[in-house]
């Protein structure tokens, strides 16, 4: 009798001890998932800060300084499956002067018979080009909606930062190449009528 009963307890002891474990893997695997989501938008502005891996900068003012030097952006566009668009860019390629500002025009058209929705993500290669390339507007700054069969322009003003000439690992850089990318998000939720909700509360 004394011998089940320590073995009872032996196996209730085991028992305690894998739960504790299975508590300790659950919330190490609960905490990495919230790491990962947590790093994505802290990767986003370290990305934007310094231009890592091709981010581009947006900026609100233009440029003070045009060199006489040149340098070639030319564009490319893409979709993202699930998105029925057709997404080109209206001129492929320009020559620029480097701090001169310019607008080019992507076209976007809705190919499906119902209002779609996309975000345009976006990268400039090479990649160390991401920090002197300034957009000071931009399609990519907000989500957009397309109508049944709508067409629509998407313009682009930017201007290379004319410190792109005294880096080193770009004085031999001829041509930039701005990319975006479609992906389809979900129906953006209705804005709140604040005056309505302002009249509502005060009633």
């Amino acid at each position: 009798m004394a011998d089940q009963q320590e073995k009872d307890q032996k196996l209730r002891k085991q028992q305690r001890s894998n739960a504790t474990i299975a508590v300790a893997c659950l919330s190490f695997f609960v905490c990495m998932i919230g790491a990962a989501y947590a790093s994505v938008p802290l990767y986003r502005i370290f990305c934007q800060v310094t231009g890592y891996g091709g981010t581009t900068q947006r900026v609100e003012q233009y440029s003070d300084t045009i060199l006489d030097k040149t340098i070639k952006v030319r564009f490319d566009a893409n979709t993202a499956n699930g998105l029925p668009w057709d997404f080109q860019p209206v001129q492929r390629e320009v020559t620029v002067r480097i701090g001169e500002t310019t607008m080019i025009k992507y076209e976007a058209r809705n190919l499906f018979d119902a209002p779609t929705y996309g975000r345009a993500s976006f990268n400039v290669a090479p990649g160390r080009a991401g920090a002197y390339f300034n957009k000071v507007e931009c399609f990519c700054f907000t989500d957009t909606t397309l109508k049944p069969g709508e067409d629509m322009e998407m313009p682009v003003v930017f201007f290379v930062d004319p410190e792109i000439v005294n880096d080193p690992d770009l004085k031999d850089v001829k041509t930039i190449t701005l990319s975006y990318t479609f992906f389809p998000i979900e129906k953006p939720k209705p804005v709140a009528n604040a005056g309505v909700a302002a009249s509502t509360n005060g009633s």
